[in-house]
């Protein structure tokens, strides 16, 4: 259980928040409170933990904070995984691109556009009622509406992404006004738009709060970072990038070096329970357990995710580690990665009759493959066994269908079962663990891809670097079983050109946020996405089956459709994505 001055994100029996609208952007809390009877400060606060709830209120069906789906699956990191192309084949179909209906039923992209949005009904529901407070009844009023700007800037944030066309709605506005918002705004306006929340935060927030959890100014600024990195890279209507804006290169490096933080020590430990909020963690949703509730307000949005064939956990095998992606951790002789023959070969492939798979002669990789991939007769979680639980050294017989979707697991999502932070509800697994939105590390490698396209690489190069030497310093927990040998990984000596430090930049940002669901919005804001991701499919089609007639169509498929019902309920107001 997570205690002292972290903000415990518990919903109050008086704030009972159920859908009364056929749409969601009309969605409102129902309850005995209402904005009339509402509006004093000792509400007021419990009315802001709800809003905070509302961004971590995903579910497997319906991501919010975990982007596996989204951003990994989607992407050359990830496979769907579970028991064949039709376990959840909502997945299977974003997977091999041929989404090209609107409506998908309430799975995955429209219950996500659903649940965003019932996020952002809660914090403008409580902006409504704080604006009415008088400033002399409320100490913390100025306070609580910039981190209820915030909450719903971060929805609409990566609504944008996912989306790229949605309607901005505020607390001011009518249910009349509400349906009659467009989503058809202008990319850079609507950029802006959110910005001018993250500001209203930026200007009005502490450096730090005493409850941990809580946004606050060094938050606001690592995500007006990330905001102007994203809209520097200028899109057409055909989601192709067709300008870089270097105004907006400068103000992410202005807002990087704002955001006070540090790397922690040890790569891992990013990844286990017991270092939430630690010095990397600059914004995250909070979660709990053991906290008087029937479960604990755990989070179940990769419960699909854990190994299969095994005792210790239960279900569904979901999110495996593509060939690709394991083969992109290779290193050479200096330890730098292969970043243009990272894939002539495929490494650890050669499991045994006892499901282990032995190093590869000769071969060597980046020690952060063992806190992101679960291979074969190399430990799982950094155990070798768990007493009360079994072994956990990482088995073939884990797989669940290793016949089309391999054996190379998942790690960074999943936490051992003797932890107190676990729970299992039937076959689904749940944990307290933090998900984190944004990591020191997105900071400074932020700040080393601006610093690069503005031709100042050599400035960029101490960055990548620092990133580079954390890993490096991250060996001692992972592996007895497994051969630790095979670990090499160096630092850049100097970036002889912008095209190399460009790959560097780009293959680092892989390699340290692999299956962390970041990949697939990368590949997007670079406008790479689809010669990346074809050229990914014609090699992995050749040892995959059924990647076969997988093909990213460009000007269609960096982004979801918007829900179809949306539309209909709009009267045709709002305007569909192309292709779809």
């Amino acid at each position: 259980m997570k205690y002292n001055k972290i903000l415990v994100i518990v919903m109050y029996t008086a704030l009972v928040f159920t859908s009364c609208s056929d749409d969601y952007l009309e969605y409102e809390p129902e309850g005995v409170l209402s904005s009339e009877n509402v509006a004093t400060a000792e509400n007021a606060e419990s009315l802001v933990i709800a809003a905070y709830a509302g961004i971590a209120n995903d579910e497997m069906i319906g991501p919010l904070t975990h982007q596996w789906v989204y951003g990994s699956v989607r992407s050359d990191d990830a496979y769907k995984g579970g028991g064949g192309r039709g376990d959840v084949d909502v997945v299977d179909k974003y997977e091999q691109y041929n989404l090209t209906i609107a409506d998908m039923g309430d799975w995955m992209a429209p219950r996500t556009w659903t649940d965003y949005y019932k996020a952002i009904s809660r914090a403008n529901f409580a902006l409504s009622v704080i604006n009415d407070i008088p400033d002399g009844e409320y100490a913390q009023k100025t306070t609580r509406q910039a981190e209820l700007r915030f909450l719903r800037a971060h929805s609409h944030f990566m609504l944008k992404l996912i989306f790229k066309k949605i309607p901005y709605i505020t607390e001011n506005l009518t249910q009349e006004e509400i349906a009659q918002t467009s989503n058809d705004v202008d990319n850079d306006a609507l950029w802006n738009t959110i910005a001018e929340d993250f500001l209203f935060a930026y200007d009005n927030l502490p450096q730090a709060q005493d409850e941990v959890g809580r946004a606050d100014r060094n938050a606001a600024a690592a995500y007006l970072a990330k905001l102007r990195l994203y809209q520097a890279y200028e899109q057409n209507d055909q989601h192709q990038v067709t300008n870089i804006n270097t105004a907006r290169l400068q103000e992410v490096i202005d807002y990087a070096d704002e955001v006070t933080g540090s790397l922690q020590p040890d790569f891992g430990e990013n990844f286990l329970d017991g270092f939430d909020n630690g010095p990397e963690s600059i914004w995250a949703a909070q979660f709990s357990i053991n906290d008087g509730t029937t479960v604990g307000r755990v989070s179940f949005v990769t419960g699909l995710n854990s190994p299969h064939g095994t005792g210790l956990y239960g279900c569904c095998g979901f999110h495996l580690a593509s060939q690709n992606m394991v083969n992109s951790f290779k290193t050479d002789a200096a330890g730098l990665p292969l970043l243009d023959t990272f894939n002539d070969t495929d490494i650890f492939t050669n499991v045994d009759a006892n499901g282990t798979t032995p190093p590869d002669s000769g071969l060597s990789v980046d020690p952060r493959i063992d806190h992101t991939v679960g291979i074969p007769g190399r430990p799982f979680k950094y155990r070798n066994t768990v007493s009360e639980s079994g072994d956990m050294v990482y088995n073939f017989s884990w797989a669940r269908d290793p016949g089309v979707y391999g054996y190379f697991g998942n790690m960074k999502e999943q936490q051992a079962p003797d932890c107190s932070c676990y729970v299992k509800e039937g076959p689904f697994v749940g944990t307290s663990k933090n998900v984190d939105f944004i990591r020191y590390a997105d900071v400074l490698l932020w700040k080393a891809e601006a610093l690069i396209q503005l031709d100042r690489w050599n400035e960029a190069l101490p960055i990548i670097n620092q990133v580079r030497s954390r890993a490096a310093a991250s060996t001692q927990r992972p592996l007895d079983a497994g051969a630790t040998d095979i670990y090499a990984i160096g630092t850049y000596n100097s970036f002889p050109t912008k095209d190399f430090a460009w790959k560097a930049l780009m293959f680092e940002r892989r390699l340290e946020f692999a299956m962390e669901g970041h990949r697939w919005y990368d590949l997007v804001r670079w406008g790479i996405a689809e010669e990346t991701l074809n050229a990914y499919l014609a090699e992995e089609k050749t040892k995959r089956d059924f990647l076969a007639n997988a093909n990213f169509t460009a000007g269609r498929d960096e982004y979801y459709p918007i829900p179809q019902r949306e539309i209909d309920f709009t009267g045709g107001l709002y305007v569909q994505n192309p292709g779809y």
